[in-house]
């Protein structure tokens, strides 16, 4: 396919536009770009992408990228001159992902991770555009320690995940749609990339939601428990979502096709983090321990140095900043002036 005009600024396709990492991606896309955002809402927020309504580079489209799309033929995008120009870049992340409903979604997971893929691949075929999957830590499997602590897992490390556990449409679900980019990339010559992202934490988190971070904020907040799911050794890694953008638009830039691992290898204990927001907000709650869920267990802990050498990036935001703003934005949705 011949290269393709550009009218003044690059079109971008973002699926799964309306989520938690989406939404703030589309939030730094718009700065430079137009952007056409994908969702329908099965974990992702009308909420999130309120802001960008009426900014006249950005259109949402309501639809499940499990079915097919053809974007030139949609009026709303008439606008962005498709036909002609085409897409330059796709950011892809719509899959599911509530740690609560995460039964109820089982199939829309798997779905979502095979032929939600294929749909969006095929889209970066047509238009020959950049490609970005946006992967898992999942696909590593199980945290892996050793006498003193926590492992950091590398990129060529290979994962061992339980193809018929009770949440391997997931973690098994990002392996296989990792193949598929790789494949897809090198079959039909699309620049294709992959990042493997580590637990990543700011605001627009969903509330109850089984979500440690936002959850412990609300409980904090209303001086309730906060629930540590697991017990007082309980370890993660947490990077704040800016910097996890910084890295994706930083590789999307360059011919890295990954993987790359971005999040912080800075582990955290999720006691000592509860009592620091507890501390924070002045809170009269304590802190008890329930049982792991499902999909909220310990993860491992990510090597980031091919990040730090290739995209001379690393995680910037620190914990304190990081939860500053998480917890404005929490308390300007549940309506508070103060505590």
């Amino acid at each position: 396919m011949s290269k393709r005009a550009i009218f003044g600024k690059k079109n971008i396709l973002v699926t799964g536009g309306a989520g938690f990492i989406g939404s703030h991606l589309c939030d730094e896309l718009i700065k430079t770009c137009k952007v056409i955002c994908i969702d329908n809402f099965s974990t992702g927020d009308e909420r999130n992408i309120d802001h960008l309504l009426m900014n006249e580079n950005f259109e949402f489209i309501r639809h499940n990228i499990v079915e097919p799309i053809i974007l030139e033929d949609l009026p709303e995008l008439q606008k962005f001159k498709i036909q002609f120009q085409g897409i330059q870049e796709i950011y892809h992340l719509a899959c599911p992902m509530s740690p609560k409903n995460f039964e109820q979604n089982k199939i829309a997971t798997l779905l979502a991770n095979s032929y939600g893929m294929k749909n969006a691949l095929d889209l970066a075929i047509k238009h020959q555009a950049k490609f970005m999957h946006f992967s898992s830590s999942v696909v590593y499997g199980p945290r892996r320690e050793s006498k003193n602590g926590a492992i950091q897992i590398k990129e060529e490390d290979i994962g061992k995940v339980n193809i018929l556990s009770a949440r391997a449409c997931y973690d098994e679900g990002k392996r296989f749609a990792e193949t598929m980019v790789k494949d897809f990339g090198d079959v039909y010559n699309i620049d294709t990339k992959i990042i493997r992202v580590f637990r990543t934490y700011g605001p627009r988190m969903r509330l109850n939601d089984d979500q440690m971070i936002p959850d412990f904020i609300n409980n904090a907040l209303d001086n309730k428990n906060l629930v540590v799911l697991g017990n007082e050794s309980f370890t993660s890694s947490l990077c704040y979502v800016n910097d996890c953008i910084d890295a994706a638009i930083k590789m999307m830039d360059t011919d890295l096709p990954g993987p790359l691992n971005i999040g912080s290898d800075v582990e955290i204990n999720l006691t000592d983090l509860a009592q620091q927001i507890i501390k924070a907000l002045k809170s009269k709650s304590n802190i008890v321990y329930d049982e792991e869920k499902l999909f909220m267990t310990p993860l491992c802990l990510p090597d980031i140095t091919q990040a730090k050498n290739k995209l001379a990036w690393m995680p910037v935001v620190t914990l304190k900043q990081g939860l500053e703003k998480t917890i404005d934005d929490l308390r300007a949705n549940k309506g508070l002036k103060g505590i």
